[in-house]
């Protein structure tokens, strides 16, 4: 490895996958200086728990953050809290922070992350109307719910199905509104989808499916409700809205940095500028198992980005590039998926979504495994990561047999 003494990086997003890459510099050997900067007032920490052990009140602050206060000043890591990165000067390798002052890099590493996409519709400015994709929009939401206390929530996507679960546990009741014909319509196979209503709805959570939403309605500035197209009224004292993402491109594009519905990334985490790498949920990214660019939103992504990123610049040979996988915890229902559908053909079914325990096998023509979603069935989930990373093919025949292991469903 050069020497890098005196090579500064920048880092722009201080959440996981900022904090990540500059803790992997360190472990990597690079020698110079490293400034983060983050717009919220605290260190990096896991946002996962935000809607699960943190709104039900059993994670504290300490078991959030990635690492203890203490580490980066042992590691001579500089946190710039509480700032944001308004402009990239690519030709004098600077950026510029809201307060007007001058920063220059050698390196530059944008973790700018995603936001939460607004719904064009009114009422979305009144109080109690609330996002989650921070730890502030979590403690917001903790402190509005409780016994007695009314949620709904617009989406049913992931995070709110995690939400209206957190807050069945805190004694509110929870109404998911979904525009779709199924909650996780976009992200999960249909017996995923339905295991998941009848899972919620047997605990329950009220589900209403085909709903489109009209507006949210209020009185003296606070949300009490969610009007339907059909005129229905949905009453609530907190109503969160999670209607997918969108990745924070804008300091980049503004840069003339290459974008597409995030930042343009190779595999080894590099922008269309040499000098600037980009990780986690802002980047549009290479899926080598899979023959095409995608966005993705996991932690497992962002960490691996960060591990390609520092592994560049500190001139460490790439690690091979893993199958992407992610997880969801609702109730007592652990869900984890492994591989993406993308090029799958037809799905088999191992277990029975009756007991809560059963794993949805998506398979290609020519029975070569793409994605596993797994809910409380680990080995599935376990075994479908080795035999993606391999290109398996399965004997989709035996998939559904309990009493045929795992690792005998590869045909040889």
């Amino acid at each position: 490895m050069s020497d890098t003494a005196q090579q500064q990086i920048v880092i722009v997003g201080a959440g996981h996958g900022g904090g990540a890459v500059a803790a992997s510099l360190r472990q990597y050997g690079f020698k110079g200086g490293i400034t983060v900067f983050g717009t919220e007032p605290i260190p990096p920490y896991q946002r996962p728990p935000l809607s699960k052990a943190w709104l039900k009140g059993e994670a504290d602050a300490a078991s959030l953050a990635l690492r203890p206060p203490a580490f980066y000043d042992k590691a001579d890591i500089s946190l710039r809290l509480s700032t944001t990165v308004t402009a990239i000067d690519r030709t004098a390798k600077t950026v510029t922070t809201d307060s007007g002052e001058t920063v220059g890099y050698d390196w530059l590493i944008l973790a700018t992350g995603a936001r939460a996409r607004r719904l064009p519709i009114p009422g979305m400015d009144l109080a109690g109307v609330l996002e989650l994709r921070t730890a502030a929009d979590a403690d917001q939401l903790k402190a509005a719910l409780g016994p007695g206390r009314k949620l709904a929530v617009v989406g049913g996507g992931y995070i709110g199905l995690e939400a209206a679960a957190s807050a069945l546990a805190l004694g509110a009741t929870a109404t998911v509104i979904e525009r779709e014909s199924r909650v996780l319509a976009r992200v999960a196979s249909e017996a995923l989808s339905h295991a998941y209503q009848t899972a919620h709805r047997k605990r329950g959570v009220t589900i209403e499916l085909g709903a489109q939403v009209a507006a949210l309605e209020g009185a003296d500035g606070h949300v009490t409700g969610v009007r339907l197209g059909d005129g229905r009224l949905v009453p609530c004292d907190v109503a969160l809205v999670g209607v997918g993402a969108v990745a924070n491109v804008e300091l980049a594009r503004d840069a003339g940095i290459a974008c597409d519905q995030g930042i343009i990334v190779d595999l080894a985490a590099r922008t269309s500028d040499p000098a600037v790498f980009a990780v986690g949920d802002c980047t549009w990214r290479p899926l080598p198992h899979y023959g095409r660019d995608f966005r993705l939103e996991s932690v497992p992504n962002a960490l691996e980005q960060a591990r390609q990123a520092a592994g560049a610049i500190c001139g460490r040979a790439p690690a091979a590039p893993e199958v992407p996988w992610f997880w969801s915890d609702q109730f007592d229902l652990k869900l984890q998926i492994v591989g993406l559908p993308f090029g799958a053909t037809h799905t088999v079914l191992r277990g029975d979504p009756a007991t809560e325990s059963f794993a949805v096998f998506h398979l290609a023509d020519d029975n070569s495994l793409r994605a596993v979603e797994a809910v409380n069935m680990a080995d599935a989930f376990m075994a479908g990561r080795l035999l993606i990373s391999k290109g398996s093919q399965l004997a989709a025949d035996k998939i559904c047999d309990m009493s045929i292991a795992m690792k005998d469903l590869a045909q040889p």
